[in-house]
């Protein structure tokens, strides 16, 4: 029987998505997400021979049952091994990663968490709450944290979970990238500012 026929999808709802991508250090991601109530359709898609650890109540928050939301599972096979995990969102989103080679952490943002994974082991290190959903996720060996792009909002933060800076935004913003040394925030209306990566402030 197909796997998929014991795991209806929800009236209105498309099938899950997929989508495997491979990181530096022989990382092979596989990444499955739906929408709110296809939990049974995601995880129907799973794959044996991995650890597998369910974190959907760190995104459920005090939605309750993460699996009436929206939830992702990720695969990582790595060359000492896989792992997995199970996050979920209130709202539906695509999920986004980086490995952040100098800390050895595979930094996930879905929805408005990002969480933070050992590398190898899949051990959760640490996850931060952004309170608008999560734009982009940049690491360089420049500078000893990981850029967070939600919304309204850049956080600096270091290996150990702890937040080096952050700077509001008065509007929202729909891209982040780093250019010549500097962290271009662009919002939806086109606007652009130039950030310094390393502290946080401002300037042309």
């Amino acid at each position: 029987m197909n796997e998929r026929a014991s795991a209806p999808i929800p009236t209105g709802a498309s099938e899950p998505k997929s989508r495997i991508s491979d990181f530096p250090g022989g990382l092979r991601v596989r990444a499955t997400w739906g929408s709110s109530g296809q939990a049974a359709a995601v995880f129907a898609l799973s794959e044996v021979g991995a650890t597998l650890v369910d974190h959907g109540a760190l995104g459920a928050g005090a939605e309750g049952d993460p699996d009436r939301l929206c939830r992702m599972e990720l695969r990582v096979e790595t060359p000492g091994g896989a792992w997995a995990v199970r996050l979920a969102t209130v709202i539906y989103d695509e999920p986004r990663a980086i490995h952040w080679d100098d800390a050895q952490l595979f930094v996930v943002g879905y929805g408005f968490t990002v969480y933070a994974f050992g590398a190898r082991t899949g051990a959760l290190a640490w996850s931060h709450q952004t309170g608008t959903p999560v734009v982009e996720l940049i690491a360089s060996p420049r500078f000893g944290h990981v850029i967070v792009q939600s919304e309204v909002e850049t956080w600096a933060i270091r290996g150990d979970g702890e937040v080096r800076w952050r700077l509001a935004h008065s509007d929202v913003v729909g891209a982040a990238e780093l250019i010549g040394g500097r962290l271009i925030v662009t919002s939806i209306n086109g606007d652009v500012q130039a950030i310094d990566p390393d502290t946080g402030k401002q300037g042309s």
